[in-house]
């Protein structure tokens, strides 16, 4: 509103009230069960007024006619018609949530980070006794038969299965293969330590299972980092045992544009060049400065792009307490700005629904200011909400290079040294 300076409204956990006091309030005593409001400048009784406004609002639209009660647990919610289930609550809570639905005999994506990795492997065993399958913890991206679940990308539908253990990694394959024609059936994201030895590959497995007696899936790619020598033999195993040929995409021992490439040469179809626009060269750029959100793609550019420094603020120590920065670009802006003119700055912009709505909205001025030369990675396909051709458009007016291959973009930040 008009005047405000300052305003949350957030459950009164011990991280929030932290970050209120730090922003100068002195809360009153409250407790998780408590919503906390904090506004400062303006007229902060008439905004209080129109937040109970809304509030209302909100209730109202969500009444429901008598016996029609929405259920208050998972173990309520899986008794009736379902067929997956998707937590997403602080890490600390997610184990218990994510039993129950595997109890019911469901599915589940837990898009949760922070759950120990003890937890992740007995419920990735008990998912195996009970004949589900478990995605993540720590799993961003999925598509399941067209349906978009966390961070997804609006794709054409096509042969191509992938199992996923990155969820930019597979934003990145499928984006590109959507930009060459050739669509997916379904991502299945198994969470970024299922290919570890505590884990072991458990969930990658049953995802490969599934995609091989899937009717609609005619290739499989298997993304992901370097998985622990065992857990790859025993993958291997399974992936040699398949009728559906898969196309491994494991860094570092190929790009993730690479596999694309193969991908489309292993179903027969020509690899197309994959759009970039030029941007300006500023001062004389001496090393990179990655800038990122997905920590696969930071990964990659760190093996491609030469000597620098890489920041991978999609990691845990960066997004407790706040959104991710492919929603929130906050902690990058403030990086962005304190860059120095001999540096290439390389950084991701990765689109779909539940990203930034228009990303190159902060992003696109913080870009022109900056003294460094600025290369981006737009990792899209051309039918995400915020259309790609105008996020291009606005990031290369402000005088970077944008590439939809983040490999392409790694190696042209590269040259520029």
């Amino acid at each position: 509103m008009p005047g405000v300076e300052v305003a949350m409204v957030a459950m009164a956990t011990e991280l929030n009230l932290a970050i209120v006091r730090d922003l100068g309030f002195e809360p009153p005593p409250a407790g998780p069960g408590d919503l906390l409001i904090a506004v400062r400048g303006g007229d902060p009784a008439r905004a209080v007024e129109e937040l109970d406004a809304r509030l209302a609002a909100r209730t109202a639209a969500g009444t429901t006619t008598a016996g029609e009660q929405p259920p208050r647990t998972t173990r309520s919610a899986a008794r009736t018609p379902a067929d997956l289930v998707l937590v997403s609550v602080p890490g600390e809570h997610a184990f218990c949530e994510a039993y129950d639905a595997v109890e019911a005999g469901l599915p589940v994506m837990i898009f949760s980070d922070g759950v120990p990795p003890a937890q992740e492997r007995w419920l990735k065993e008990l998912a195996e006794e009970r004949g589900v399958l478990v995605m993540g913890p720590d799993c961003g991206t999925a598509v399941i038969a067209g349906v978009g679940l966390g961070f997804a990308n609006v794709l054409r539908p096509g042969p191509v299965g992938l199992v996923a253990a990155s969820g930019t990694g597979a934003q990145q394959v499928s984006c590109l293969l959507d930009w060459a024609e050739a669509g997916v059936s379904h991502i299945i994201g198994v969470g970024g330590r299922d290919l570890s030895a505590e884990v072991g590959g458990l969930s990658t497995m049953r995802a490969l299972r599934l995609l091989d007696d899937d009717p609609a899936t005619e290739l499989v790619v298997l993304v992901g980092k370097p998985p622990d020598p065992e857990v790859a033999r025993a993958v291997r195993e399974v992936a040699a045992g398949m009728r559906t040929p898969v196309v491994e995409a494991m860094l570092p021992e190929t790009d993730l544009t690479e596999a694309a490439a193969r991908t489309l040469r292993a179903l027969g179809r020509s690899v197309p060049e994959w759009p970039s626009w030029p941007g300006a060269l500023r001062g004389e750029p001496r090393s990179v400065r990655g800038l990122y959100a997905g920590g696969t793609l930071c990964a990659e550019a760190a093996v491609l792009a030469g000597p620098g420094e890489f920041t991978d603020f999609g990691d845990d120590a960066y997004t407790r307490g706040r959104a991710h920065p492919m929603i929130d670009p906050t902690l990058r802006l403030e990086a962005l700005s304190r860059v120095r003119a001999d540096e290439v700055v390389l950084l991701d912009v990765v689109l779909g629904h539940v990203a930034d709505p228009d990303p190159a909205a902060s992003l696109a001025p913080a870009v022109a200011r900056t003294p460094a030369t600025v290369v981006v990675a737009l990792v899209g396909s051309a039918g995400d909400p915020q259309d790609l051709h105008r996020q291009a458009a606005a990031l290369r007016g402000a005088g970077a290079a944008v590439f939809v291959s983040n490999a392409e973009a790694a190696r042209h930040a590269r040259s520029l040294l």
